[in-house]
């Protein structure tokens, strides 16, 4: 959808692009200040696979800080991004045939990760009306002798769901009866929180050893390209994604972990400054999906995605093309409207379609108009 919205823009239609997966924001000046000094310093050669002994100190810093989890250096591995965090654990963990639990509606590459080490995808499909959320009997009615891993996301893309702390307890009392699955939890949009403080998974030190945390800087700290995220896990499973790191890209930039450093230890003012105004463009963006006839919409409680039902408009057509999914649907928005959005298809949830709310106010609104417009047309 990025790529037919940039062909469009260069054909000179003015396309609003709802389908962005990143803050709209700059990196905050003392994190750029830190990166530059990095420079200077000459922090320009290769890197310990693992990351530096200061950047992952710091992520044992921020992990007591923000989330009063106890880690030492060595249970941290820092990566390029976040997605390499995951593909690192998922690769470690799964071999060919185990089964991998994964609610819907997920990011896209959790199940495409799983592809790739020969992993058996099973889907639990959760529901707008719960929340978006799987259920302790939704869990254990899918575990099997064959069930290796559980992977989710709190806060969630695309749907903003955000698991509190007795919806993951009655999770952990299902994980207590199997020891042999793991769980990835996948927290990067974790200062996105809408409803009160991030709750960890992690949390319950019985369950610990067997938790893999995939956290980094792209959502919180608007450090998208600069491409750093980590795991916490046992010892066990920190040393196995090492191995696997060395071998396709080794250690993480340099001047962007001495970057990562500050970010995590210092300031948090501009992410909070951050998530007021997502705030703010949330309760508007709900304001203008409220008044669209026939769209569901699920209030998200984290990161910057609304997922609504799209499915009333299926079977409906303005004369010329007919909406029969949500691709259809998708495709008809940014012809018709020149807003881009994201199928939800990608996302395990055929009914739905993603929009993002990082970019401006101004922008917002101006979308919301031309889809609704668009919208009425069709009968």
């Amino acid at each position: 959808m990025a790529k037919l919205g940039r062909e469009l823009r260069a054909k000179g239609i003015d396309v609003i692009d709802l389908s962005l997966g990143e803050p709209d924001f700059d990196t905050p000046q003392h994190i750029k200040d830190a990166a530059k000094k990095a420079i200077d310093d000459n922090w320009s050669h290769y890197t310990p696979v693992a990351g530096y002994a200061d950047l992952r100190e710091a992520v044992c810093i921020k992990l007591k800080r923000d989330n009063n989890l106890d880690y030492k250096p060595e249970n941290i591995i820092t990566s390029t991004g976040a997605k390499q965090s995951l593909a690192n654990a998922i690769l470690a963990l799964v071999d060919e045939g185990d089964e991998v639990i994964i609610p819907t509606p997920y990011w896209v590459t959790y199940s495409e990760l799983v592809k790739i080490a020969r992993g058996k995808v099973i889907e639990v499909h959760t529901t707008l009306e719960n929340g978006f959320k799987v259920t302790p009997e939704q869990l254990e009615a899918a575990i099997t002798d064959k069930t290796r891993l559980f992977l989710f996301s709190s806060p969630c893309n695309p749907s903003g769901a955000v698991y509190n702390k007795e919806e993951l307890e009655a999770l952990a009392v299902v994980f207590r009866k199997f020891p042999q699955v793991s769980i990835i939890s996948d927290e990067i949009y974790e200062y996105i929180n809408f409803i009160g403080s991030h709750q960890s998974i992690a949390q319950f030190g019985d369950l610990k050893e067997r938790i893999i945390i995939i956290n980094g800087l792209s959502k919180g700290f608007a450090m998208t390209g600069w491409r750093l995220g980590y795991i916490a896990a046992s010892v066990e499973v920190a040393k196995a994604c090492e191995k696997l790191q060395g071998q396709f890209t080794s250690g993480a930039n340099s001047i962007t972990q001495k970057a990562a450093v500050v970010a995590l230890t210092t300031d948090l003012k501009p992410t909070y400054e951050m998530v007021e105004e997502f705030t703010r463009r949330r309760k508007r963006t709900m304001e203008l999906v409220r008044a669209i006839p026939g769209m569901k919409c699920f209030e998200p409680e984290g990161a910057f995605y609304i997922f609504p039902d799209v499915s009333y408009y299926f079977g409906k057509s303005n004369g010329t093309e007919t909406i029969s999914n949500s691709a259809d649907f998708s495709m008809y928005l940014l012809n018709t409207a020149h807003v881009s959005s994201v199928m939800g298809d990608a996302f395990g949830d055929p009914a739905c379609v993603r929009f993002s709310f990082a970019n401006s106010m101004t922008n917002i609104e101006r979308a919301w108009v031309r889809i609704s417009e668009a919208l009425s047309k069709l009968k």
